[in-house]
Order: C-alpha cells, then structure tokens, then sequence
C-alpha cells in the first residue's frame, strides 16, 4: 500500500493518536491492569478482522499503540519502489476502529503523554559502521536496512531506539557526532522546548522550528524536539 503524509492523516479526523516518526500513536487511559488487558482484547479482535495489528505497551494506567505497516510503498527519485516501514491507509482505517473500541470501553486518549525517541549518528561511512551497530544494538544483522532504503538500523522488536545516521564529512572530527531525537505531539513542542531551556539548556538551532528544535545541555551534547 502506498504512504500516506500529513494532508491524508489530518483528512482521517484521528483526534486520539499522533503521527510520530514511522508510526501513528495513542495512549488511552486504563483505570487498572484489567481494564487495559479487556481493551486490548477488543483491539486483537479489531486487528483478526483485517489482519492487521498494532504494537501495545501495558503499563500501569495506560495503554500504548502503535500502528505502522512494513509494507509501505516508498518510489525513490528514480522511481524505484521499495517496501518500508510507514503508515498507509489500513493503519487510519484501523485507528479509527480502535478509536470506537476506546468509546465503547470508556477509555480517555492521552494524545499529549505519546513520544518517540530515536538516535541519530553523524557518519560519512554509514554502510560501513551499520554493521557493527545492527550487532551491538540488536544482535541482529538484518536489522540494518529493515524497514528503511537506507542503513538505518531497526530493531524487529521496538527494544532499542532506531539509529539513523546523517551527513558528515570526510574530514569531520571523530567524537561528538551523536545526538538524541525526541517526536512529541505538536501541541506540546514549544513547551518542551521551554522546559529545557529553563533546566539550562540552549536552543542552538530553531532555524527549521517547529519540525526540528536543537537543544544543546551545559556540556554541549545536543538533542533534536521533533513534530513529525
């Protein structure tokens, strides 16, 4: 199925999740462990009727969900076709029906409480150092690439943050090239941002804000807040 971006996921009306990185996101709010778990049987019943699920977290009084498919359609500048990890039309159609589970559970969405982090690696040799990340990331080779044309590094299971790696030069120093990467909702960005400016960070690029914030600690490590 082919991708879908910000207009058609706007169109869809999902006012309970949140396209983040990859995925489209929510978390409801569970008043126990058992609340949780009979919601998300009537979510697996949901998905066994299209055949398409989900990732949950269960944890005390919330549930997260993750809604991606690994067979997104992705047409290069050539026009090439590759298969990715993305949100297509099933996910929206499938939220919405999670969305009248949610209803008739008498469940509460939490759209503001979803993030995402990622990592990210400023490389000039990403197919070459891939590997060692795949292996120390996930133990998995096929990790690298997964999802993704190009090396990022995925793990099949959600453990670990995904690694992506951007632009450096041939004469880059080594060292200092890593940073952290932080989606949250858009109506939650700029306090976000204000809350690590006032614990004594420093915004040091807004040039691209609100998509991407860089915020640097006391030492200058950066990290990236991201709206999707």
């Amino acid at each position: 199925m082919d991708m879908v971006f910000g207009d058609e996921i706007a169109a869809a009306g999902l006012a309970d999740w949140r396209k983040l990185a990859q995925g489209l996101h929510a978390r409801y709010l569970v008043r126990d462990f058992g609340a949780g778990a009979r919601f998300l049987v009537a979510v697996g019943e949901a998905g066994d009727a299209v055949g398409h699920h989900p990732r949950v977290a269960l944890g005390p009084g919330y549930v997260d969900l993750k809604l991606t498919s690994d067979d997104a359609v992705y047409r290069d500048g050539a026009g090439t076709e590759h298969l990715v990890e993305w949100v297509t039309q099933q996910d929206l159609d499938l939220a919405a029906r999670i969305t009248e589970v949610a209803a008739d559970h008498g469940l509460a969405a939490d759209p503001a409480a979803v993030s995402v982090v990622e990592l990210g690696l400023d490389t000039a040799q990403p197919a070459t150092i891939a590997p060692v990340w795949a292996a120390l990331l996930t133990g998995d080779a096929a990790s690298q690439g997964r999802g993704s044309p190009s090396d990022e590094v995925r793990d099949a299971t959600g453990r670990v943050p995904n690694l992506w790696f951007g632009d450096a030069g041939e004469d880059a120093s080594p060292g200092g090239r890593w940073h952290v990467e932080v989606y949250v909702p858009p109506e939650v960005a700029e306090q976000r941002v204000a809350a690590a400016v006032a614990a004594g960070g420093t915004v040091v690029d807004d040039g691209d804000a609100p998509s991407l914030t860089v915020v640097a600690d006391q030492d200058g490590n950066t990290g990236v807040v991201c709206v999707a």
